[in-house]
């Protein structure tokens, strides 16, 4: 029986996947610069990339050289489903150089905090969303940095606990 095309692409999908895993030991090699801009996000913790004194700031510019992603959703505070575009928090921790497993800190402007699971950045498609409706995000419209889940992709991230770990108006992750 002859391959189909979506057998090559999958073939191909994972023998990249393995030769990057087998390269970069799961991470992609970033050396970060540093921040020019306003910064946006500081992580903090054990990372191997630091670009700012032991930590890693990101402003905008940053934040956007990293492989960006979307989705649409519906949250507790938008009826309608909304789209978000930012950084997947995998690809985030690989860019500061965190541990494998690690689990986050978050704290937002005024002062929430709430942890984040590993399994979360792994499995769940956790995001670090910068534009809500492809539009950059005031403080006001809970900017300028949410993390949000694929709420509507994974009816299971549909409770409480997951709507708490959305946290707005991000300003740091501690890496644990």
């Amino acid at each position: 029986m002859e391959p189909t095309a979506a057998d090559r692409r999958s073939f191909f999908g994972a023998a990249a996947a393995a030769a990057w895993l087998l390269a970069g030991l799961g991470r992609p090699a970033w050396a970060l610069d540093a921040a020019s801009g306003k910064v946006l996000l500081t992580v903090t913790g054990p990372l191997a990339n630091p670009n700012d004194h032991g930590a890693a700031s990101f402003d905008l510019a940053l934040l956007q050289a990293l492989p960006q992603q979307s989705f649409s959703t519906k949250t507790p505070w938008y009826a309608q489903p909304r789209k978000f575009t930012g950084v997947a928090l995998r690809d985030l921790l690989a860019a500061v150089g965190a541990p494998a497993g690690a689990a986050l800190k978050a704290v937002a402007l005024n002062d929430y905090r709430v942890d984040i699971p590993a399994d979360d950045v792994a499995t769940h498609g956790a995001m670090l969303a910068h534009l809500l409706d492809d539009k950059p995000m005031s403080v006001r419209e809970k900017g300028p940095l949410v993390i949000i889940y694929p709420f509507d992709d994974q009816p299971e991230l549909r409770t409480a606990v997951y709507y708490s770990r959305a946290i707005w108006q991000l300003r740091s992750l501690e890496i644990r």
